[in-house]
């Protein structure tokens, strides 16, 4: 399995990449809701985000090497352009979450801001895989995570 993942195409990581993003998002969206905690909330949220992220790559052909979220911001920015709000988002992650990274791993303890903040980021991150609309064009957005 592990030679299936590593020797993949673009495409195939783009599709992987953006399902899980998908069903992750979904599920943190589904947590929030249901009133779970924070912390579940979150560590969810970052999971899709890490995903979204690296699918975003795929799409652009880019390789990340390193899985924190600055790592994958900065490669990611060399195909997209993130809002300045997202960016600084994306990036105040690793402050919580830094599992990814050989030199700063730490796991902090995420609060109900950060939550929100992981749900929000995930909303901007799943828009960018989404079709440009028009005003002939009926919103696709609503319903769909």
């Amino acid at each position: 399995m592990m030679s299936l993942v590593l020797f993949e195409t673009h495409e195939k990581k783009l599709q992987r990449c953006l399902t899980d993003a998908r069903g992750y998002h979904q599920r943190a969206v589904q947590f929030a809701t249901d009133g779970e905690r924070a912390s579940l909330v979150f560590n969810i949220a970052a999971v899709a985000i890490e995903a979204y992220l690296i699918a975003l790559c795929a799409r652009h052909e880019i390789l990340p090497f390193n899985h924190d979220y600055g790592s994958l911001v900065t490669v990611a920015e060399e195909a997209v352009t993130f809002t300045p709000e997202l960016k600084t988002a994306i990036l105040s992650l690793d402050t919580i979450f830094g599992i990814c990274s050989l030199e700063n791993y730490h796991h902090g303890t995420p609060i109900q801001i950060d939550a929100d903040r992981t749900l929000t980021i995930c909303d901007a991150l799943s828009q960018m895989f989404e079709p440009p609309h028009t005003a002939d064009t009926p919103s696709l957005r609503a319903g769909q995570v």
